[in-house]
């Protein structure tokens, strides 16, 4: 099949490269000039474990081509993927704007005899209606509109492409501009054509486990918003849980395995830790709060969850602050201290940084007169960025080193807040030797706690004994 890809972000990408190994013609476009020539280039501008070794397998077997031009992508195509981003706006919904544009570009340039445009962004539900009236609206060619949300984890986002849990496609009820084209009388017509170039499409990827469900694109549309608030749902209710086990000397880390080996619960999103980032999450429940607002509902598990995330993110600076006997209420309360950082990335094998809990810790020391060294395997530059523009001529108290180990010689405090596996098993003998503060604030409780207070070391975790 020939498909075009709108977009070269992180959910264009992999499918425009997972799309074009199971043998596919695929041309992806970016309206980012500079990004197109970097992946002409061979430079992948996200980390993704695997992404740029199948990107450039692909591109010399002539079967993924990148662009700036929307007719490359719409030319002779059979799907077309909108995979552009929908960023949250101020009060928490989605900024669809990105993909009211794309839509109106793609349909402007509409060739073949019937196109399927896919809309695998993140969007309200009601958003494929739209898509499909703003390109009925600038092209007399027959097409659908159908909603086809991603569920990539970052970090094994080509296995989850590769080996789905289910792939969901919503189409209709009312696909198509139902009479106006000349040789697909009705929309229900329509519908079943783009059904079927669906299953054609996604044959290759569900052949052994046939995860495949079809529904209407509002059901479809609200399936990836529920899914995440509801993963979200159990973090949060697992870092109240933490919260508890403090408190009555109780050990989170044993409840949590208690409870996932029940059928009916599972031990997947059970852990405790920081709170949840990236860019999923956090902008999903917000947007899915928002939705429930414009008919007149509340959601208050939803509501919860949020409001949790955001207490669970000060979780070390108030341990930090109680280690210290020190209260933010105090001027520059945390002056003279140097707080070492181990994790920026929100989750490991990434280097997306978006709502990480490690830089709302570090910009809150900074702001109690902290100095930071931080440390992360990928994602250094990305956070680097991303603070210089939150705490502007404040980064000068921020640095962020290339090892490891490099963080700590002097340091009041290591803060682990990115359980990755270059962090599992330290030197505890060396940190005990560089740290001047000697306290270990693990945010992720990867470590255990007797062999790390062997060394000398003070130990706190979330929600251990």
């Amino acid at each position: 099949m020939r498909l075009g890809v709108i977009g070269t972000g992180y959910v264009g990408l992999v499918a425009g490269a997972g799309f074009a190994d199971f043998g596919n013609d695929v041309v992806c476009i970016d309206i980012d000039h500079s990004r197109i020539d970097r992946l002409r280039q061979g430079e992948i501008p996200i980390h993704e474990p695997g992404l740029p070794e199948l990107v450039a397998a692909n591109v010399a077997a002539g079967r993924l081509r990148f662009s700036t031009e929307f007719a490359d992508a719409t030319q002779d195509s059979d799907v077309i993927l909108l995979c552009v981003g929908t960023p949250p706006a101020a009060d928490g919904r989605a900024d669809l704007s990105q993909v009211y544009a794309a839509a109106e570009a793609v349909g402007r340039c509409l060739s073949s005899d019937f196109t399927v445009l896919v809309n695998k962004s993140t969007v309200p539900v009601g958003t494929a209606d739209r898509v499909r009236d703003i390109v009925a609206s600038v092209t007399d060619k027959p097409f659908a509109v159908v909603s086809n949300p991603e569920f990539l984890k970052e970090g094994s986002a080509l296995d989850d492409f590769l080996r789905p849990d289910r792939v969901i496609v919503g189409v209709g009820p009312a696909s198509g501009p139902a009479g106006r084209s000349r040789d697909l009388a009705t929309s229900e017509q329509v519908d079943d054509r783009a059904r079927k170039l669906l299953r054609q499409l996604y044959s290759a990827v569900v052949r052994k486990n046939d995860r495949l469900l079809f529904m209407d694109a509002r059901s479809s549309e609200l399936t990836k918003y529920a899914s995440n608030a509801y993963l979200a749902m159990r973090i949060s209710f697992m870092n109240d849980v933490a919260r508890l086990c403090e408190q009555i000397g109780a050990d989170v880390e044993l409840v949590r395995r208690g409870m996932g080996m029940d059928q009916r619960i599972g031990p997947s999103f059970l852990f405790p830790g920081v709170g949840y980032g990236g860019s999923c999450f956090p902008k999903d429940t917000r947007a899915l709060l928002h939705i429930a607002e414009q008919v007149g509902l509340s959601l208050p598990l939803v509501e919860a969850t949020e409001s949790i995330n955001v207490r669970q993110k000060r979780r070390l600076l108030d341990k930090l602050l109680a280690h210290f006997a020190l209260s933010e209420d105090q001027p520059d309360a945390l002056a003279g201290k140097v707080i070492a950082v181990w994790g920026l990335a929100f989750k490991p094998e990434t280097d997306d940084v978006r709502e990480a809990p490690a830089l709302a810790l570090i910009e809150k020391l900074v702001a109690l007169g902290a100095s930071v060294r931080a440390y992360d395997p990928v994602a250094s530059v990305t956070a680097r960025q991303s603070l210089q523009a939150s705490l502007g001529d404040k980064m000068t108290r921020v640095t962020i080193t290339s090892g490891a180990y490099d963080a700590l010689s002097g340091a009041d405090a290591l803060c682990l807040c990115t359980e990755w596996r270059q962090l599992r098993q330290p030197d505890f003998r060396k940190i005990a030797r560089l740290l001047r503060g000697k306290l270990l604030l693990d945010g992720r409780n990867i470590w255990e706690p007797a062999l790390v207070r062997s060394f000398g070391l003070t130990y706190e975790g979330i929600g251990r004994r």
